[in-house]
Formats: structure tokens, C-alpha cells, sequence
């Protein structure tokens, strides 16, 4: 029986044929439902956190309980030794400098402290009395203007000439740097205890022969 040209089947090479095909799916119309890069991303990221957590488990005593178990161990440990140490600190203490840029006199840092102190600010009262101690100290002579400066360093050289006051100047420096870098909060008493300090630095009579006893043997900072 003879087959007319309309019943002959129509055979398209393997090529063309996969173009053809993959030109097809690449169309809008299949891909509406997909998932954006934002989904693939997330998506890949839990695999791969699956991935991983199945790993540690199946070497973890206890499997998949016992890898929970050690996670909330961390976890309670990490929030206990931030409750211990407090704030973290992005600088060391004993490397962050006293003074801003902007130098002011020592009067200026009492009004300052007084304003702040007046507005129950005590903190920022606290820093501003402990910078009034230092510049005065400097405007005295007693210090050695220096920029960089740390409230450590300088109640440790003003101890040398102020020795009747070193224990306290010490302390001044551990309350400024407990309310500058840690968690702690200024207080009106450890204002008060500034202040107080303030007023007998002023009034004290340096002993510049032990001062100039040291910085003649060599320890000078």
C-alpha cells in the first residue's frame, strides 16, 4: 500500500532536537513558580547546615541529642562569661587615651561635670571630674602634658609627687574606667568621692623631691 508524504514520520536529529527542547523549557511560563535566588540561597545554606549537623551527630556520644545538648552547654557558658566580664571592649583600657582631640582647661571639664551631675548624668559627671583631676595636675605642673594619656597612667606618675594621695588617684582611675569601658553606671557617691578628691589635689603640697628623685633614676614613664 503506498504511503503518502503526509504519513511519513518526521525524524529530527538528537541535536536540534535537545535544542529545541531546552529552548522550549527555557520559556517564562515553566519557571513562574520557581523559587527567587534569595529561597536557592537560603535553601542551599540549611542543606549544607543539615549536612553538617548530621555529620557532628554521627560522631557525637549521644547522637543528635547529645550534639543539642552540647550546643546549649556553649551557649549557657558564652552568656555567662559575657555577664562576668560585662560590656566587651573594642580597645584595651590601658591603650585608650583620657582626653578627647579637643583639649580643654580644668575648669572647663568641672562645668561640665557639674552640668552633667545637675541633669543626674552621673556617668558622664564621673568622666568629666576624673579629666578635671588630670588637667589640673598639668596646669600645676605636676604632669607632663601628654597626648594618649590614660587615667591609669596618669594617677600612677601623679602618685610620685601627691604619694599622701596615690591610693586614691588609683581609685579615681578604676571608677573612671569602670563607667568609660565596662558596664558599671556613675553614681552621685563616686561623684561625690571626686569631687572630694578634686578639692584636696588642688590644696596638696607635692613633694618634688621624691619626683625628681625618680625621674632622675630613670622611671620616668
Amino acid at each position: 500500500m503506498p504511503v503518502s508524504g503526509e504519513d511519513v514520520p518526521v525524524t529530527i536529529p538528537r541535536g536540534p532536537a535537545r535544542e529545541a527542547a531546552e529552548d522550549e523549557l527555557s520559556k517564562g511560563i515553566y519557571h513562574r513558580d520557581d523559587p527567587g535566588l534569595l529561597a536557592r540561597a537560603l535553601n542551599w545554606l540549611w542543606e549544607k547546615i543539615a549536612h553538617l549537623m548530621d555529620t557532628a551527630s554521627g560522631v557525637t556520644p549521644g547522637g543528635g541529642v547529645g550534639l543539642v545538648t552540647i550546643i546549649i552547654v556553649v551557649v549557657l557558658l558564652a552568656v555567662g562569661l559575657r555577664l562576668r566580664l560585662g560590656r566587651l571592649r573594642g580597645q584595651s583600657t590601658a591603650g585608650t587615651k583620657l582626653f578627647a582631640d579637643v583639649p580643654r582647661t580644668a575648669a572647663e571639664h568641672r562645668a561640665a561635670a557639674e552640668e552633667h551631675a545637675h541633669h543626674g548624668r552621673w556617668s558622664e559627671a564621673v568622666q568629666e571630674r576624673m579629666r578635671a583631676i588630670v588637667r589640673s595636675l598639668e596646669e600645676r605642673a605636676l604632669l607632663d602634658p601628654r597626648p594618649g594619656r590614660t587615667a591609669d597612667e596618669a594617677a600612677a606618675e601623679a602618685g610620685r609627687p601627691l604619694p599622701d594621695h596615690a591610693a586614691r588617684l588609683a581609685h579615681a582611675a578604676r571608677t573612671f574606667d569602670d563607667v568609660t569601658y565596662g558596664d558599671h553606671q556613675g553614681t552621685p557617691d563616686a561623684y561625690a568621692a571626686l569631687c572630694e578628691l578634686d578639692t584636696e589635689v588642688q590644696r596638696a603640697k607635692p613633694r618634688l623631691a621624691e619626683s625628681g628623685a625618680g625621674a632622675a633614676g630613670g622611671s620616668r614613664p
